[in-house]
């Protein structure tokens, strides 16, 4: 079998790394377009205060993506990383590509002095918690809620850069 490779994502994987996070979004029923999560690709190469994103490989086809955004944390008392996406290409899964994306997040996390990485897991997506169970994550006695404005990624990228 071809090794599994990860790597940074850099300028030339753009496009990948737009493809991959609109095919994890379609699977959730999320339909952002393309140029804003071209935007926000960018946006995390270009400023490393966004966080970082990892391609994985699989000879020379980009069959997985990690994104874990960084944010300033009062509770935690510095820096912590949300795990905002980690998805693998259907007909990979099962392979250890997410246990390669998801150590390679958590130790480029420790590299950079992260307190920690928080993240979410759909209900009903059960194989996916037991990824997170497996990397050490444990479940945290909260419930999440979001409201959502709305104004085009570009204009947030550039508020927050």
């Amino acid at each position: 079998m071809t090794p599994i490779a990860i790597h940074a994502l850099t300028q030339d994987d753009v496009d990948l790394a737009v493809g991959l996070l609109d095919a994890q979004l379609r699977e959730h029923d999320i339909s952002t377009p393309a140029a804003a999560l071209r935007e926000v690709v960018r946006a995390v190469i270009a400023d490393d205060r966004h966080g970082f994103m990892y391609l994985a490989w699989l000879g020379d086809r980009a069959v997985g993506i990690a994104y874990a955004a960084a944010h300033l944390s009062a509770e935690h008392g510095g820096v912590i990383g949300w795990l905002e996406e980690l998805y693998v290409a259907p007909e990979c899964r099962g392979a250890g590509v997410g246990s390669l994306l998801l150590h390679e997040v958590i130790s480029h996390a420790q590299q950079l002095n992260w307190r920690g990485i928080e993240l979410e897991v759909v209900a009903g997506h059960e194989r996916a918690a037991a990824l997170y169970l497996r990397h050490g994550f444990i479940a945290a006695p909260r419930a999440r809620y979001t409201r959502l404005f709305e104004r085009s990624a570009a204009a947030e990228i550039n508020r927050t850069a």
